[in-house]
């Protein structure tokens, strides 16, 4: 005797994805880093303690530039120049040049974090911590697929964790901030990408052992 499965399909409210898509630009994975700095810099209490706001802005300033300026620049060209099919990059084809980009600059922008003596070493962690992630995920999209959202956001438990043990300052109330960010970027990629459950934990996963390993590596 056969059997025959059948399937429901679970219906979303056009608000809910409305608001899911708003929650996947802002929580961009490009953007998270952002967020961490701008929390480092002004923010936490411990770190730039002495710092002239010259140099706090200068630290922001470096970040958008080779982390998010360049970054957005080159997809937008690669597009033009038909070297992908969509700036949404939902090929691993596209995936693979995104994350190859990314890569220098991440790499580049934790170089000049390293060897700029006026800022706190804190950054380079962070940026070493996103440059790993990059790297990991571009080796696994090789195999198969790992949301870039949820690589940004296990990066961002990852760091906040890192600074639970590491920062003298409190920092429980941001770190549950960042855990209620994390369930919205995750619930928020479940209900407007086709990311499984598996592709969703491989994210959280790269993310958060990066930063563990540029904290230990750097600390």
């Amino acid at each position: 005797m056969s059997s025959v499965s059948t399937t429901t399909a679970v219906h979303t409210s056009p608000v809910i994805k409305a608001l899911a898509n708003f929650f996947s630009w802002i929580f961009h994975p490009l953007f998270i880093g952002l967020y961490m700095c701008l929390y480092i810099v002004y923010l936490q209490p411990d770190y730039f303690i002495g710092v002239s706001k010259i140099t706090r802005l200068q630290t922001i300033l470096i970040y958008i530039v080779n982390s998010i300026f360049f970054p957005l620049i080159s997809v937008l060209l690669c597009k033009a120049l038909g070297f992908i099919d969509s700036i949404y990059l939902k090929t691993r084809k596209d995936r693979i040049l995104l994350y190859t980009i990314c890569m220098i600059y991440f790499f580049w922008n934790f170089y000049v974090f390293k060897n700029k003596g006026d800022i706190p070493s804190v950054m380079a962690i962070m940026t070493l911590g996103i440059f790993l992630a990059t790297a990991i995920a571009f080796i696994a999209n090789i195999y198969f697929k790992i949301s870039m959202h949820t690589t940004g956001a296990g990066g961002l438990i990852g760091f906040f964790t890192v600074l639970l043990y590491t920062s003298p300052a409190v920092v429980s109330i941001p770190f549950a901030f960042a855990v209620l960010i994390t369930g919205i970027i995750c619930t928020s990629r479940l209900l407007v990408s086709d990311h499984n459950m598996a592709d969703i934990i491989g994210g959280l996963v790269t993310g958060f052992i990066s930063q563990w390993i540029a904290a230990w590596f750097l600390g």
